[in-house]
């Protein structure tokens, strides 16, 4: 028995594939979903939907003509044209889906976003789009309602979003739905292994549909390691081209091995740095000689003495520098004759030295050359003389100290508070007070930036802005690779892990996608910049929570074709229209 789904704001396909994969069997009877469409306005999204989920897509703006201005800020192009019900409908193939899941853009909604920024006429264009696209569905199938639509986004959609919501529950209300919203932990529905908090609108055909629809039961929340831990290591080839890591600054991987694991940047504060010392421990036998009368070690294709590849030199007691060069810095007689001349004409080969008694330097004369006086004795007469090998114009002066600074105000620090010395001619903070302790710093990371998850604890959220400098995307990884160079340095923190960044790769399996795709390939996007790909990840659906709300649907249609009443341990998640004072919903 099979159902049809259409998908608006499909992205790369997290939802379309879960409902792919769900099957549900109830009194004999298989029920599965067949994805009739997946609907985006990015071609590359469009395209990697198709490879992931094996559905078709169809690329489609649906913006309205006045949203499309207030988001680019630009008339649309001469070929651009409103999308209309019919499109979606004729995209379908005239086939009226039984579900239609939405997704659409969170950027708006997300708190990630400044309240100003969300304010404006750009992100309020995008957050309509939430209600144009559920009425495009409606009209397109007035002739033949879905039996169930759903509307997935972040949880803040229902303080930043409150009006569109109440706008979207009148106009399904207004079409003889049933409605619920409420919010949920996809990991904990999917079993993922990272929590994420999302919010569910879900309506029910009061016509078409009579039994309630429950909520999926609670799973396990797996820990990071548990999908990470059998992946091949990060950089390793066999996990495709999106599990590289990225070429971080050396003071970027520091930071994160002085961070503990669950903490983040505000743990820097904390670091009693006076204790760290940076060293560089070579590999074993690096600049190793090898002794004459033991085996070699084995010889390698990096071999080469001066770096730290191994052992590549030996202490050969064949040749001592007096069997090679007998004469070697050999000094000769100014009253000798010379040696043979010899074509090795180094100091080092042969004796071309000599000591020569001419020292250009009359009697009785330049008693003083290149003389230092003492500070605490008598100085020498002052003469006309004013180079050190004419005289004793030279001091040992003890006033400067070992590091001493040129000029008094070398190096000083202002105070923001107070009057600035006088402006030099100096250019440098070594030559006068040219610094100042300045107090604007406004600029902080925000709370989780520089996170470093523990291997054994679920991952935190993946956003569409992963990255090492903006959220929690690094992880105490307790296997240790051999180490590397370019840009990845592997530092042992003190809990014995390296703690690295997440690569793009291990944040899709966190998101529950496949480790391959249907070709074999390890699992990729094309099509994208790498953050770009993280974006899409971040934003998609979780495949196993779309699953699991798919299973329980499947469990509602098909209890309905057969006339049953359903009765379950698991909550409601759409009541009957009469008993909606039972199911309010206190927002997380």
């Amino acid at each position: 028995m099979k159902f049809k789904a259409l998908h608006l704001f499909c992205g790369i396909g997290g939802g379309s594939l879960g409902f792919k994969q769900a099957k549900q069997e109830y009194r004999g009877i298989v029920g599965e979903i067949e994805n009739v469409l997946g609907i985006d306005a990015d071609p590359d999204v469009c395209r990697n939907y198709e490879t992931i989920t094996g559905s078709p897509a169809a690329c489609m703006d649906l913006f309205s003509r006045e949203q499309y201005i207030d988001f680019h800020g630009i008339e649309p192009p001469a070929d651009w044209r409103e999308v209309e019900p019919y499109d979606i409908w004729r995209a379908c193939n005239g086939v009226a889906p039984d579900v239609v899941f939405t997704s659409p853009p969170c950027k708006g909604f997300s708190g990630l976003l400044p309240e100003k920024s969300a304010k404006t006429k750009k992100y309020q264009a995008l957050n309509k789009l939430t209600v144009r696209g559920i009425k495009l569905c409606l009209d397109a199938f007035e002739h033949d309602l879905p039996a169930l639509f759903l509307l997935e986004n972040v949880t803040r959609i229902t303080t930043r979003g409150a009006e569109l919501l109440d706008e979207i529950k009148s106009l399904l209300k207004s079409y003889g739905y049933a409605v619920h919203e409420g919010s949920h932990d996809c990991g904990e529905i999917g079993g993922l292994a990272q929590h994420r908090k999302r919010y569910l609108l879900i309506a029910r055909n009061e016509r078409k549909v009579m039994p309630f629809v429950y909520k999926p039961p609670k799973k396990r929340v797996r820990t990071i390691g548990e999908v990470l831990g059998p992946l091949p290591l990060p950089d390793d080839p066999a996990g495709g081209p999106m599990h590289r890591l990225p070429r971080l600054q050396w003071k970027t991987w520091v930071r994160l091995a002085l961070i503990p694991a669950e903490g983040d940047w505000r743990d820097l504060e904390k670091v009693e740095w006076q204790k760290y010392r940076i060293t560089h421990v070579p590999r074993v036998g690096a600049l190793g000689v090898a002794d004459w009368n033991q085996p070699s070690g084995a010889v390698t294709g990096s071999a080469r003495f001066g770096g730290s590849n191994g052992v590549a030199a030996v202490s050969d007691p064949r040749l001592t520098l007096e069997s090679m060069y007998p004469s070697g810095y050999g000094v000769q007689g100014w009253d000798q004759p010379s040696q043979t001349i010899r074509s090795a004409g180094r100091i080092m080969n042969a004796p071309v030295s000599i000591a020569d008694p001419r020292t250009g330097f009359k009697e009785g004369t330049h008693g003083a050359i290149y003389r230092v006086s003492k500070w605490e004795e008598s100085a020498n007469t002052v003469t006309g003389a004013h180079r050190p090998n004419n005289g004793a114009p030279c001091i040992n002066d003890p006033r400067v100290g070992e590091n001493g600074p040129k000029f008094n105000h070398a190096f000083k620090i202002t105070n923001w508070n107070e009057v600035s010395g006088t402006v030099a001619s100096g250019t440098g903070p070594s030559s006068g007070g040219l610094c100042v302790a300045d107090p604007r710093l406004d600029c902080r990371p925000r709370s989780g930036s520089y996170g470093v998850q523990s291997w054994d604890e679920p991952a935190k959220t993946v956003i569409g802005a992963g990255d090492i400098h903006a959220g929690a995307t690094a992880v105490a990884d307790p296997r240790i690779p051999q180490d590397t160079e370019n840009g990845v340095w592997v530092i042992i923190a003190e809990d014995g892990t390296w703690h690295r960044p997440l690569t793009t790769y291990e944040l899709a399996m966190l998101q529950g996608f496949p480790t391959h795709l249907s070709d074999g390939r390890p699992f990729q996007l094309e099509g994208g910049s790498d953050a770009k790909c993280r974006e899409w990840i971040g934003n998609a659906v979780p495949p196993a929570a779309a699953r699991a709300i798919a299973e329980t649907i499947l469990t509602t249609l098909m209890a309905n074709l057969l006339g049953d009443w359903l009765m379950s341990a698991e909550e409601i998640w759409v009541m009957p229209e009469d008993d909606h004072s039972e199911s309010e919903v206190v927002y997380q």
